[in-house]
């Protein structure tokens, strides 16, 4: 039985793989873009106007020449700016633009709208079980990868 409970499980998670939901773009933005405008917003949110690479960097947990390739695509996009921090000369900051802001709120209003609709297909109720099940999931990933010294 637990075998069969296993592959499920598996065949289950490949699904979610195969159908792309997770890479499909998000008011024009794919996952990675999204997330990097997000970081931005939420600093501005916490008073920070513009945040250095390595900071953004920091909070996506990747590397700041991959955080640089997704500042360079938004700002011929022209979603982020790039500033002179006139306290270090040497620093450049990033803020998002007007633009940058406008799509970040409707990015983050499409993204709302996915997970309500999921809430009106599986029920509050189901909705509400399956948040509880899926932090147990990311629960136990997050300590095997602690167990295997990975995380």
């Amino acid at each position: 039985m637990d075998s069969e409970i296993s592959q499920k499980l598996i065949n289950t998670f490949m699904q979610f793989r195969k159908t792309g939901w997770h890479t499909k773009k998000i008011a024009g933005c794919n996952p990675s873009e999204f997330k990097l405008l997000i970081v931005i917003k939420k600093g501005m949110n916490e008073g920070t106007e513009a945040m250095k690479v390595s900071e953004i960097s920091q909070k996506l947990q990747v590397t700041p020449p991959t955080v640089t390739q997704l500042i360079n695509v938004l700002e011929k996009d022209g979603l982020v700016e790039r500033t002179i921090d006139p306290k270090d000369r040497r620093a450049v900051k990033i803020r998002l633009t007007e633009q940058g802001l406008e799509v970040t709120l409707k990015a983050k209003q499409a993204f709302r709208e996915t997970f309500l609709g999921l809430i009106d297909h599986l029920g509050e109720e189901d909705s509400h079980k399956l948040a509880e099940l899926l932090e147990k999931v990311n629960e136990y990933f997050l300590n095997e990868s602690k167990r295997e010294g990975k995380a």
